[in-house]
């Protein structure tokens, strides 16, 4: 066993080289090179960008995270587990009753429905309660600089959002958010908040990180701009056959198969309903064997917020049970 006297020598030293290991993971000249870019390209003072810059810290942590992401690692019995909670859906069913005008108008006015925008807001930020920790610039600056796989499209995503808190007069060092740069309650990356957030009344900037009026608005028009389909169902629970083919090969996520093509394969609804609509089947596996969905386009549009069939189900089943809490208090 190594003598106290000489652990205590050596803890600052051990803690200096890890501190010294995680600064190599950037390349300083890669930074300056972005700085440079993104200065020139903007006209703006390049010693703007790189006061703003030099201030981001690399965070190992969130490679670890980007390494294992729920939605790869987690059978859907547990993904499901996280999200389906009494808490969750009450928390929902409060916030309808808080924002209802709100959210009817949005409703009206883009087609999606209330419990779609609700399940979106429940999964993604327990409607506003968790918005998320990290320092939206270090996580961008960790990903853009440390995570070689993806480093183009996180330096382009900390270059909208030096845009972002220009347009908006935000400031970059106090915004939190995700592991992965995501803020506000509708957790949009910076060129999503560019591109699809909105102000509720129109009356100038769009505050996704306090107003709930445009988070409401801003997650109705995604799905909007995305083509959601207003009156069309999401999903239907499937049921395999003693004819089904399995395992089941992976299916897109965008519906291109009939239903009567999944019939053939030994598949049908649960509820023994047909469809015309193009449909994809996904299998989702629980602890216990494996559970399967129809997903409609209207399914589909939703996993362009987050490309995962376990993140789209999610948001359906706690929407439904949502409004059908809302619908119960409402007889009371």
């Amino acid at each position: 066993m190594m003598p106290s006297c000489i652990l205590r020598i050596l803890s600052p030293l051990l803690f200096l080289l890890s501190s010294l290991s995680s600064f190599s993971q950037i390349d300083q000249t890669d930074v300056d090179d972005f700085v440079r870019i993104y200065a020139m390209q903007n006209q703006l003072p390049l010693e703007d960008i790189h006061a703003i810059v030099t201030q981001a810290t690399y965070q190992p942590s969130i490679i670890e995270k980007m390494n294992k992401p729920a939605e790869k690692t987690m059978t859907w019995t547990r993904y499901r587990g996280i999200f389906m909670t009494d808490d969750r859906i009450d928390a929902g069913v409060q916030f309808w009753i808080t924002n209802e005008t709100t959210l009817q108008n949005i409703s009206q006015q883009t087609g999606v429905p209330e419990k779609i925008i609700l399940g979106i807001l429940g999964v993604e930020t327990f409607f506003g309660a968790r918005t998320g920790t990290y320092s939206v610039l270090d996580a961008l600056y960790t990903l853009a600089f440390g995570y070689p796989k993806r480093s183009s499209f996180f330096k382009a995503e900390l270059g909208k959002f030096l845009e972002l808190c220009s347009r908006e007069q935000l400031d970059p060092l106090s915004i939190q958010g995700s592991y992965a740069g995501a803020m506000g309650y509708c957790q949009f990356m910076p060129s999503s908040y560019l591109a699809y957030a909105k102000n509720y009344d129109e009356s100038g900037s769009t505050d996704l990180m306090n107003n709930v009026d445009d988070a409401i608005a801003s997650v109705a028009n995604y799905l909007q701009i995305h083509r959601w389909q207003t009156g069309k169902p999401v999903a239907l629970q499937a049921i395999a056959t003693g004819t089904a083919q399995l395992p089941l090969a992976k299916q897109s996520l965008k519906p291109k198969e009939s239903y009567s093509t999944y019939q053939e394969m030994g598949f049908r609804t649960a509820n023994g309903s047909s469809t015309d609509e193009k449909v994809t089947l996904q299998e989702f596996t629980l602890d216990e064997g494996n559970e399967y969905w129809f997903g409609f386009t209207n399914f589909y549009v939703i996993t362009r917020y987050n490309h995962s069939p376990l993140y789209a189900l999610a948001v359906y089943q706690l929407g439904e049970a949502i409004q059908s809490k809302m619908t119960e208090k409402k007889k009371l």
